[in-house]
């Protein structure tokens, strides 16, 4: 079958491709423990994941610095990557999918609220990152993930039209910046609940990429 116009995928990267965000929880604890602040999954999943760290400075360290806030999310990230050094597994079903689109002609992009050192950690730390055409990274633009306009980038960069196209995602911010953007969204279930994420605004909810309903509205937005 051919493909739509403009037919394209767009993916987030943490808890989407690769299943970190335990590790992020980790690191979180780590380094903001000492500051008064604990969280478990559930409060990770509420009010962690998916936001930029320009948002949650904003919500957590208020009375520090500007300077001071970027040294503590810096330590963060450090942090992560250090615990991500030991070893990071992709989502099952993944590279299948990603090979089904290479047959295809179907681009690819990643697109994440993530520092790019991360980013670029993660992807290559999976031997994912040659199959991506763009990688767009929140602190490049002028507002990040749940405003549209990270996948809006990602549409420009791949030149493909959100009608055509399906993003993956695992968080209520990176939901709504998907959908904002005109894309239909598939939650993947690797931290939110799967009705969280239907409630979120999701098209369908799967847990990996083996799911056959999520093979099938693959090729139903896909193909003609």
């Amino acid at each position: 079958m051919p493909l739509k116009p403009g037919a394209g995928l767009l993916f987030d990267i943490d808890g989407t491709l690769v299943e970190s965000d335990p590790l992020h929880l980790q690191a979180f604890n780590t380094v903001f423990g000492p500051l008064g602040h604990s969280f478990d999954r559930e409060r990770f999943g509420r009010e962690l994941q998916g936001l930029a760290n320009s948002a949650i400075a904003a919500r957590f360290l208020p009375h520090e610095a500007p300077a001071r806030q970027k040294e503590i999310l810096d330590g963060k990230e450090a942090t992560f990557r250090a615990l991500a050094m030991a070893g990071l597994a992709p989502v099952a079903g993944l590279f299948a999918l990603l090979d089904w689109a290479d047959a295809q002609g179907v681009p690819a992009a990643a697109v994440t609220n993530a520092p790019r050192a991360n980013a670029e950690l993660l992807l290559d730390g999976i031997g994912a990152r040659h199959r991506f055409r763009a990688v767009v990274v929140a602190e490049d633009l002028a507002h990040g993930k749940p405003h549209p306009l990270p996948y809006l980038e990602g549409l420009r960069l791949l030149g493909a039209n959100p009608a055509h196209s399906l993003a993956f995602e695992d968080s209520r911010t990176g939901i709504a910046s998907a959908t904002g953007a005109g894309i239909a969204t598939v939650g993947m279930a690797t931290g939110l609940s799967p009705a969280q994420l239907l409630d979120a605004g999701a098209t369908l909810a799967a847990h990996d990429y083996t799911d056959a309903a999520l093979l099938g509205l693959v090729r139903e937005r896909l193909l003609a």
